[in-house]
Order: C-alpha cells, then structure tokens, then sequence
C-alpha cells in the first residue's frame, strides 16, 4: 500500500480515495465502472448516452426516426435515460456491495437536466454521488438534494467554485461529498480553460488546488471534504507531497485515461490499441468542438482534417471595403457580392484548384473551403441534429424555446455525437474523434503495458494502490 494512502468514507462505507473518471457516449459503462467500485474505488457511469440493451444483451443501435429536431430530441433523451438506468444497475450488482457507483453528466449536453431527474428518479439506493461538468451546473445541488444523492462538481478553478458555491451550493452544502478539480491543461475530453488562461502554457495544478481549497474554507465547507485530482494523474508516488498536505485538505485521485486500456474497458480493441502507440504530444487541445470548449484528443487524420479546413478559410466584405475590394470568382457559384483581398483571392483560387470547391459561410464573416464529399456530409450531419448539446455551433440547435443558438451553423466544426457513438462502437479510429487526456502517451513507455499487456481493472486498481 502507497505510504499515507489511507480509506475515505463515502456513500456510507469506506472506499479508496480513487475514483475512476467517467468518460461519454460508451467509453466508460457498467463492466469498468462496476469493476472499478468492487476493487474498492468510487466507479463511474457516464450517463451522456450510454448504452441500452434488449433482452437478449444485445446493445440498442440509437436511431433517431423523427422527422423534427425537437423530437429527435427527445429520441435522444429517452436513450439517455434508457442506457444510463440499465449501465447503474449493472453496475451496482458488478460492486457486489463494495466500493461506490458515481453517474456522470455533461451540464451542456442536450435535455441534462431531464436526463438527470430520469436517471436518479429510477436508481434510487444505487448511486452514491453525481459528478458534472462542462459549464456552470448551478442546479445540480438542487436535483441531487431532492434526490437524496450526494454531488460533486467539476470545475478548473477556485473562481468557478466560489460562484456556484454563493449561487446555489451553499443551499444545499450537507449534500456536498467533493469538488472535482479538473486540469484544463492535462485532461482528457472537454476542457474548461476560461479566457484568460493560455492553452499553450499549462499551470502547476498545486497552486490552483490550494486556492480551491481556500475558497471552500472560505465558505466554511470542511477539509475532510474532498478536492479530487483530475487530469495528469498516473503513479500516486508522483503525488506524494498532496497526502497528508494540511494546505490542501482531504484529496482524492481521479483516474480516466488509465482505466481505458483494462480488459473490462467498452472501448474497441482498436481504440486500445492505438493508445499504446501515442508519443508525447500526440494528444491535441484544440478548440473545434460544437460544445465551444477546448478539448483533448488523440492527434489522427479527422482532427488533422479540421485543422486544414479551418486553415482554408478566408474573410470576406458584402461590399467592396479596405482592402476587400476584389470579387471571389470561385466556391460561391454564380454568387455574387463576395468581397475578399488580393491574396486571399489567389489562395481562394489555388484551393479551388486542389479540389475543395464549394466554399462556406461560417458564423464569422469568413468562407471555408471543402470538397464536394466533405460539403455533402457537412450539410447532411447539420440536417440530421438530434439535439445532443444545450448549444451545439455546428448546426446551430439551442435547448431553447426556438430551439436556435441564432447564429450560422458552423461548418469548421462537427456532428460530436455521430463521432463519439461511431468509434466506441468499433468505427475507424483515424477517422473520429479520439478522447485522451495528455498522459496518455505514457502507455507506451510504463513498463506495466509492456508485450501489449492490458490488465483488469482489479490489477490496475492494485498496481495504483501500490503507487506505481
């Protein structure tokens, strides 16, 4: 056992102070999560679409059939609620009465607070605590004190905590079981960098964890609360001087990349096996997500294609100002009234040349350029929206009563949802989005992964209670 490393209480029993990071849309269900908690951690279920099944386990493929948006989503919400009752309760019975099952969820996901409300209103008595991230959850003290569960939001900084703390924890503080910092520097999936930070130059997360900690003091919460460590965690040696630290309080350790190369990991053998290839710097902070927060994911030609898409993209005027004053000829058809510069009218040009065009407005007074097959699947992916965040940018869909974010739908981005279900669920891993936090390149260097060996959740649960 790691010097220091001592049991914690939580959901009415003792559990290691190790929570298993829960990560969207199937990358984290019943099998890891239910494993996680019986080695004596705190699982997680992630309830952003997870799987359902029929009676013979086979999973429920999640077809959207109707004809509008608002009722795609509610399809969608449905599915939510479907998948994350059946992920619980798989994994409760998988714990055996050990450890404890967290859920998770997306503030910014499409319906978050209905899924929520359906998730915890049929799983009463199975889950410990709700974690959630991805915006400012202010009513998730609200909802889990009503439900009698315990919450647990995610923040990157003192300064968010210290707002939902004076807006609405306060409110319901007994229900408070932790704060969950996440490094938006070195976590994997979405990130909460705000705009004053640079996501080219990461902060030590120690100083940070310690203004939390005096904020929570701050609004009289109690040390034995605790401050989870997410994001960057690997090897609990590495984070020797955070136990038993009377500057930061109780501290729990949050683990998501490692728990997705285990054998009762849900991710196709593809996926795990690309993880052990990564070197340092392969995993990208990036800024395409419909979401409109920075995330971290494995660099691969889908990214590499965004990247270039937004790369071919120029400014343009309705009237002929500054130096505007030349008329596109090319990606716009018969259209008229494109004003752009001399030089972004030969790139305009030479991009035309290359095959990508047709040209598309974005919401910023600018054109991309992409080809026929790339414009095809653009419009159809928009046309298609199911609603799966409260705003998504790229086809402009709002949780709202006009269910419109009232800007262009933006065409530098993607369809989050069509990609995520694509590749847990065996689609091409060079041809999706691939979650990671920063660490993951470390795979390939520890020596525990060495000959492709991947472990159970119960050997990395050891390996990690043994600092290592």
């Amino acid at each position: 056992m790691f010097k220091g490393l001592k049991p914690i209480m939580y959901g009415g029993r003792e559990v290691w102070p190790l929570v298993e990071g829960g990560k969207g849309v199937s990358a984290t269900n019943h099998a890891s999560s239910g494993a996680w908690a019986a080695a004596g951690g705190i699982g997680t279920v992630s309830a952003v679409n997870a799987d359902s099944y029929d009676p013979e386990g086979r999973i429920i493929p999640q077809v959207y059939r109707a004809l509008t948006r608002r009722e795609r989503h509610d399809e969608l919400v449905n599915y939510a609620i479907e998948g994350a009752v059946a992920q619980v309760r798989k994994a409760y019975e998988i714990a055996g009465g050990k450890g404890a099952i967290n859920i998770n969820v997306l503030w910014e996901m499409g319906g978050a607070q209905r899924v929520l409300e359906g998730v915890l209103e049929r799983t009463k008595g199975l889950v410990a605590g709700v974690t959630c991230g991805a915006g400012m959850p202010y009513k998730l003290s609200e909802i889990a004190a009503r439900h009698g569960v315990t919450y647990l939001p995610i923040i990157s900084s003192g300064r968010a905590f210290r707002a939902l703390w004076k807006r609405a924890y306060s409110k319901a503080a007994e229900w408070l079981s932790a704060v969950v910092y996440e490094d938006p520097w070195l976590a994997g999936g979405h990130n909460g960098l705000s705009n004053a930070e640079d996501p080219r130059a990461p902060q030590d997360p120690y100083p940070r964890v310690a203004e939390l900690r005096a904020v929570m003091r701050e609004g009289g919460i109690a040390d034995t609360v605790p401050i989870v460590m997410a994001g960057g965690v690997w090897r609990l040696d590495e984070w020797e001087h955070w136990i038993d630290n009377p500057e930061l309080g109780s501290i729990v350790f949050q683990f998501g990349t490692r728990p997705l190369l285990t054998q009762e990991s849900p991710i196709p053998p593809e996926w795990k096996a690309r993880l052990m290839t990564l070197e340092e710097g392969d995993v990208l902070l990036h800024r395409f997500s419909p979401t409109g927060f920075y995330s971290s994911a494995v660099k691969n030609p889908f990214l590499r294609n965004l990247e270039g898409r937004s790369e071919r993209q120029i400014a343009f005027t309705k009237e002929s100002l500054g130096d505007h004053h030349f008329e596109l000829d090319v990606g716009v058809g018969n259209k008229k009234g494109y004003w752009v510069s001399k030089g972004d009218l030969q790139h305009a040009r030479e991009w035309f040349g290359a095959g990508y065009t047709e040209a598309l407005k974005t919401p910023d007074e600018t054109l991309v350029f992409v080809t026929p097959d790339e414009k095809k699947v653009i419009r159809k992916d928009q046309a298609d929206c199911m609603g799966c965040l409260s705003q998504c940018a790229f086809s402009s869909w709002a949780d709202n009563e006009k269910n419109s974010t009232g800007r262009l739908a933006d065409p530098r981005s993607f369809c989050i949802q069509k990609t995520l279900q694509d590749v847990a669920h065996g689609g091409d891993v060079e041809q999706n989005l691939l979650f990671a936090g920063h660490a993951a390149f470390r795979f390939k260097k520890d020596p525990f992964y060495s000959n492709g060996f991947v472990p159970t959740v119960k050997q990395l649960v050891d390996r990690i209670l043994a600092g290592a």
